[in-house]
């Protein structure tokens, strides 16, 4: 019987991939990920879903949750209680009840000989590879509770990164929807009793008139409804053609080419990546580890392929900077002050120099981007609204003249 299997793997190009398969047991799984050249690194039958359509309440840990799981943990190894001891405290204090049941898992690997960062890789949904691989550095290195406080420090700087990005994202967006509907509720509510109107009082109507009942007309019938099933279809198929990892790298190129949403996301990019290569380093993480996880938190297929590629030339024994430089992703300054930070032996210290200067790009970007779209948005609203009051006023305005 054909059971539904989740598998992840490298690509012959080093680069991870996931996803699901039907297939009669794990070997079958394992030999077509092989015929596509995809080296295994983890295939297991699916979980089933919970009843009820499937939802599960506290079934998801936030970034804030692992944030103040790490502190608390950082807190206690510093003061020197047992790692066991204080994964038991903190499994029975989280509010998370995912992460509560993560954690008393971990501590019963550890309790059975597994390391800590042993025991966190095999629960992904909770803590990243990132996190694991940052962790075992500081196991090995015996300073656990700096790189635990150092993680926590990283976390929060992201969840501030993404919180720009998505404000930057909402504003227009939300002002967007709301012309539209009010567009809409005109054209299809209001145009409609003034054409009735207009059509008792005979004679010929003005061009603009003519226009803006034709089009209520049509989306008052079955234009309307094939307008929405259009951009849902749009929306659906895009979602699908993402999936693909051909489809994202199409859509990942065109999103950094765009005018002014592109500049944005480059310097989330760069921000990015500076921040958890920085990060990695300094906390003990190889540079070739380093990268391979940098690469696959990218959430960008373009950047992502890019320091693959600085990977594969790093492990010839060329330095950062320079296929950094010939990849043409990042910016000069970037790269420069890269190659300074090699050559002066304080690689991280300048990666987090200059992920703290692109922040403070990405907030003058997401300001300047609020500034440009709401004068835009605007002028969008009132034309649109002005266009359809003017074009019902004129006949009114051409009947009062004929009265006088």
């Amino acid at each position: 019987m054909a059971m539904i299997f989740e598998w992840s793997g490298k690509t012959s190009r080093g680069v991870i991939e996931s996803g699901e398969m039907s297939a009669n047991s794990k070997d079958d799984v394992l030999a077509q990920l092989r015929r596509k050249n995809i080296t295994p690194t983890l295939v297991k039958p699916k979980e089933k879903k919970p009843l009820l359509g499937g939802l599960s309440f506290g079934g998801g840990v936030s970034d804030k949750d692992i944030v103040i799981f790490t502190r608390q943990f950082a807190t206690m190894i510093d003061a020197g209680l047992p790692l066991v001891q204080a994964l038991e405290i903190l499994s029975t204090q989280v509010e998370n009840k995912f992460l509560a049941k993560t954690l008393a898992a971990i501590k019963d690997d550890v309790e059975s000989g597994s390391t800590y960062a042993d025991a966190l890789k095999k629960h992904p949904k909770a803590f990243t590879e990132l996190y694991a691989n940052m962790v075992a550095a500081g196991e090995s290195g015996g300073i656990l509770d700096t790189i635990l406080n150092r993680l926590a420090a990283y976390i929060e700087k992201a969840m501030k990164l993404k919180k720009k990005v998505k404000g930057a994202m909402v504003y227009p967006v939300v002002v967007s929807s709301i012309a539209v509907l009010c567009i809409a509720i005109i054209m299809i509510f209001v145009v409609p009793t003034f054409s009735k109107m207009f059509t008792q009082m005979g004679g010929t109507l003005p061009l603009p008139t003519l226009l803006v009942i034709k089009m209520s007309n049509f989306l008052a019938g079955i234009g309307g409804m094939m307008v929405g099933l259009t951009l849902v279809g749009a929306v659906v198929a895009l979602k699908q053609f993402r999936k693909a990892e051909k489809g994202q790298a199409v859509t990942d190129k065109i999103l950094l080419r765009l005018p002014i949403f592109g500049i944005l996301l480059r310097k989330v990019a760069v921000a990015k990546f500076t921040r958890t290569l920085g990060t990695l380093i300094s906390s003990g993480v190889p540079i070739l580890d380093g990268l391979e996880i940098t690469a696959k938190t990218a959430g960008n297929k373009v950047i992502e392929y890019a320091v693959m590629d600085v990977r594969s030339a790093v492990s010839e024994g060329k330095t950062l900077a320079e296929p950094l430089m010939k990849s043409k992703v990042f910016p000069p300054m970037v790269t420069h002050m890269i190659a300074v930070g090699e050559s002066t032996g304080a690689l991280d210290a300048m990666m987090n120099k200059i992920a703290d200067f692109y922040d403070d790009e990405v907030d003058n970007a997401v300001s300047n981007l609020t500034a440009m779209m709401e004068p835009m948005l605007m002028v969008f609203l009132g034309g649109s609204v002005g266009f359809i009051v003017v074009a019902m006023y004129l006949p009114i305005f051409k009947l009062i003249t004929l009265i006088k």
